[in-house]
């Protein structure tokens, strides 16, 4: 009597797909054994950078993340002494609201024009001044207008209020001084509708475009310096070099930050508005940020308020997504 196998009545296919089965299970285990090896060994050789990280991941966990819990609130009727949980459900009806509000359009449109105008005459502004600062042979007054341009970034708003008074005072104000001078009317910068958005342009571009030029510095850097010097050997002026090799060196970092403020167009400048505008100049300054404030915070109606945040938010992402397509469609380079 002869003794067979448990297997043998199994078919030779099924037992050579279990084998497979099996070492493939043995190496995917092995594999994922490596694999967290490896990323542990790279953990623990680059320890020190994930620690200088944790601030930043605490910050954007507590601040970015962690609220987004309570945004529910955008969709219900928010009572304070109930809670988040245990107000009622309303669907839509802030952002209908918000919508068919009269201030709707006024807003929208102060918004993007002030966006739009710091955005177009800011940009450009930043990238001459850093293409200035990278070709000056004068190294120790280039270092000299670094230190200059960059001082008011690190000055608040309110401080810059006081020194536009000062500048823009249509009593005893510097420019008003000149235009008296001239046997020119005083005008009225802060509390004007004609001017007030120019001010917010104006003054942005003070404050912030030495701070902007370190991004455009670092890609100059980065540049081959025998790019320069085939390109001057071959008898091109230094314009040329500019348009030729500097503006192409850089687009990549110009296309990242043209991103980066469409994404966020539709923030205009909280602070600085705030601190600027007065009931004057609601109908040309009055941007959604001021609005819900007002409504948020001095009106306690805080659905409202995160309802237009999030519809912020929202207009925010699409713009940023098609740019991203766009710009990687035309220049070949991204945010990813």
């Amino acid at each position: 009597m002869s003794t067979q196998s448990p297997k043998a009545d199994i078919p030779m296919s099924e037992t050579i797909r279990e084998q497979v089965s099996i070492r493939g299970q043995s190496a995917f285990v092995e594999t994922a054994k490596a694999h967290a090896t490896r990323v542990w060994k790279l953990a623990v050789k680059y320890r020190w950078l994930y620690l200088m990280m944790i601030p930043g991941l605490l910050y954007f966990a507590l601040f970015r993340y962690l609220p987004l819990w309570n945004a529910q609130i955008a969709f219900k009727d928010f009572k304070p002494l109930l809670g988040v949980e245990a107000s009622p459900l309303i669907g839509f009806k802030h952002f209908v609201t918000f919508f068919n509000s009269f201030y709707f359009s006024q807003l929208i449109g102060n918004t993007l024009i002030i966006s739009l105008l710091k955005l177009v005459f800011g940009m450009p502004v930043a990238v001459i001044l850093a293409i200035g600062l990278y070709e000056t042979v004068l190294k120790y007054f280039s270092r000299f207008v670094q230190t200059i341009a960059y001082m008011p970034h690190f000055l608040s708003w309110v401080i810059m209020y006081g020194i536009l008074l000062v500048i823009l005072s249509p009593g005893n104000g510097l420019i008003n001084e000149i235009i008296k001078a001239n046997d020119g009317q005083p005008i009225s910068f802060l509390t004007s509708p004609e001017w007030f958005r120019w001010v917010l342009v104006g003054s942005d571009i003070w404050k912030e475009t030495g701070w902007s030029t370190i991004i455009y510095l670092a890609a100059l850097m980065a540049i081959d310096p025998g790019l320069f010097e085939a390109a001057s050997i071959d008898g091109a002026s230094r314009m040329q070099r500019i348009w030729y090799i500097s503006l192409p060196g850089i687009l990549s970092a110009v296309v990242v930050v043209l991103l980066l403020r469409i994404g966020s167009i539709l923030d205009a400048g909280f602070h600085q508005v705030f601190v600027l505008y007065s009931l004057p100049v609601y109908s040309v300054g009055d941007i959604i940020d001021t609005w819900v404030y007002r409504q948020g915070i001095l009106e306690f109606q805080f659905s409202l308020a995160t309802a237009v945040g999030l519809f912020k938010g929202l207009i925010g992402l699409v713009l940023l997504l098609s740019a991203n397509k766009l710009a990687k469609r035309f220049t070949g380079s991204g945010l990813y």
